[in-house]
């Protein structure tokens, strides 16, 4: 069980390593450099990028509950081809995931078909209805890695801050999908010109930003780790910038279609453009790019939401939110970001692999010797049209379809075995 990874450029933001480096692996741990013999796997590295695995901390496997959309075997084969060693799943699921055995169930089956690494993520409240707190530290015995009602905002202030204060004993962050469910009520997309041509009704920005106000307060007062899943507007992207300023515990993620889309992409009534939160305007997607950049937002995440083919060939008003990410996601932060200057390499594999192992107190996202093996190579210059038949998702819902993407991963290694390769 001897690999080395030879010729490629090194990226480790753990150590601010940026250099031309080989990797040797050992057991499924790096290690220290050794003598190649004829047991020993050579990977050719010679013009690509080697970085830590990457980690997806917001998908969907919809497993149990909703294995027509996706199952833990499809997400993660899924996640392996876009380059994600480990992804943390929401607990949306039927049952919710708001109790030890529905973590111990989703562990099992993940060690039983999971290609990547699977860390749960358990519901803040009882079946994530927003009435009482879940056997939060139960979950986390179990394994949980964090507590979300992600797609249900805990819209009752005191049973927040109550959660707050018990993930603060337990050591886990809470995940906030922020939304204030009276100002969106109703609402299909982003509140503004587009929503008035179209005829929907909008969500607006405000909705979002009163609860990242909130829970930027909450925290602030109990110290608990706070982490706002999917930002999508310019305020929410000032909220967190002057509260990290101020010392809160907060940290936030953008997806990649909040970086790269606008809600013109609602034209026509396209449905794989509906999520939530909604595709906001210009000035939104300007702001979380200088976000990224400043270091504001902390990382990359999908927010891999598969759904039926039916389900989302309907009208507008009825179709589900949600989009599949996983094996898009480093094509579009390589073509929108990397490639135009807006992050660096280094930056961006931060916000794909470190900051993600740190929030989740993952031990993962460093190429140090002694290391888990998870390892990801990417080619920046390789180029491919996004063809969603081809994806391992069972989702095929992307408003990517027919794009071409510069900069792809070609190898995925989990533990030291290559779980994808292209070359």
């Amino acid at each position: 069980m001897k690999l080395i990874i030879k010729g490629g450029r090194v990226i480790d933001p753990a150590v601010g390593k940026d250099e031309p480096a080989d990797i040797y692996v050992r057991d499924g741990i790096i290690c220290a450099r050794f003598a190649e013999d004829e047991d020993t796997q050579i990977i050719d590295a010679t013009g690509k990028l080697v970085v830590p695995g990457l980690i997806d901390m917001h998908v969907h496997l919809r497993e149990p509950g909703y294995e027509a959309k996706e199952t833990i075997a499809t997400g993660t084969a899924a996640a392996a081809r876009g380059g994600f060693t480990g992804v943390a799943c929401m607990p949306n699921t039927d049952p919710v995931a708001d109790n030890r055995f529905i973590i111990e169930f989703i562990n099992k089956r993940a060690a039983e078909e999971g290609q990547v690494n699977v860390y749960p993520i358990g519901a803040i409240t009882r079946g994530s209805r927003g009435g009482e707190l879940a056997e939060l530290a139960d979950m986390r015995d179990a394994g949980a890695v964090a507590f979300s009602d992600d797609g249900r905002p805990v819209s009752d202030a005191g049973l927040m801050r109550r959660a707050m204060q018990y993930c603060k004993m337990l050591g886990v962050p809470v995940i906030s999908h922020c939304e204030e469910q009276t100002l969106a009520a109703g609402g299909v997309m982003h509140e503004g010109y587009q929503s008035t041509i179209l005829g929907l009704k909008g969500i607006p920005a405000s909705a979002e930003e009163v609860m990242v106000a909130r829970d930027i307060i909450l925290a602030s007062e109990t110290g608990c780790p706070l982490h706002i899943a999917h930002v999508s507007t310019a305020g929410s992207v000032a909220l967190i910038r002057e509260a990290k300023k101020r010392g809160c515990p907060v940290t936030a993620e953008v997806t990649p279609h909040h970086f790269t889309l606008t809600d013109q992409a609602v034209t026509h009534y396209n449905t794989a453009a509906k999520v939530n939160p909604p595709l906001r305007g210009e000035a939104d997607v300007q702001a979380v790019r200088e976000g990224l950049a400043d270091g504001t937002l902390d990382v990359i995440a999908t927010d891999h939401a598969p759904h039926t083919y039916d389900e989302k060939n309907v009208e507008f008003d009825l179709a589900p939110f949600g989009l599949v990410g996983l094996e898009t996601a480093v094509g579009l932060v390589w073509t929108e970001l990397v490639h135009t200057g807006i992050l660096t390499p280094l930056q961006a594999v931060a916000k794909l692999a470190l900051h993600p192992a740190r929030i989740l107190g993952i031990d993962r996202g460093t190429l140090a010797e002694g290391s888990v093996a998870d390892i990801t190579v990417i080619d920046p210059l390789l180029t491919r049209q996004v063809d969603p038949e081809q994806f391992a998702s069972k989702g095929k819902n992307t408003p990517f379809a027919g794009r071409t993407l510069q900069g792809l991963p070609v190898i995925t290694i989990r533990s030291g075995a290559c779980i994808y390769t292209t070359i």
